[in-house]
């Protein structure tokens, strides 16, 4: 259940949002997360999770951990540099070869 509740905080830090400001956006007591994280309440409404899904972009399923996203060449690279750094073809070369040496060193 947490996991869920940890999504939606990350997915609210990307967009530079608190999670009080979702419910508020989304018309969502604020104190149904609060419950959820708590685990005073064991899941959220199918009607809170398609209102939280809605406002992100992201399917229900994806909230729930059943969908994997794969990320662009792109995303990625504005996730580790930013948006605003140009990254060169060297670059992003060098970087996947080292993930590629660290997914090695790491794995043995």
């Amino acid at each position: 259940m947490v996991f869920v509740y940890d999504l939606i905080e990350e997915l609210c830090q990307k967009k530079k949002i608190t999670v009080t400001a979702l419910c508020r956006e989304c018309k969502i007591p604020r104190s149904s997360l609060t419950d959820y994280k708590k685990g005073r309440i064991k899941s959220l409404s199918a009607d809170t999770l398609c209102k939280i899904a809605d406002y992100f972009d992201v399917s229900v399923g994806y909230l729930c951990g059943e969908e994997h996203i794969t990320l662009s060449d792109e995303a990625v690279k504005a996730a580790i540099f930013g948006d605003d750094f140009k990254v060169s073809d060297e670059l992003w070369r060098e970087l996947c070869h080292y993930a590629e040496f660290l997914k090695k060193k790491y794995s043995e």
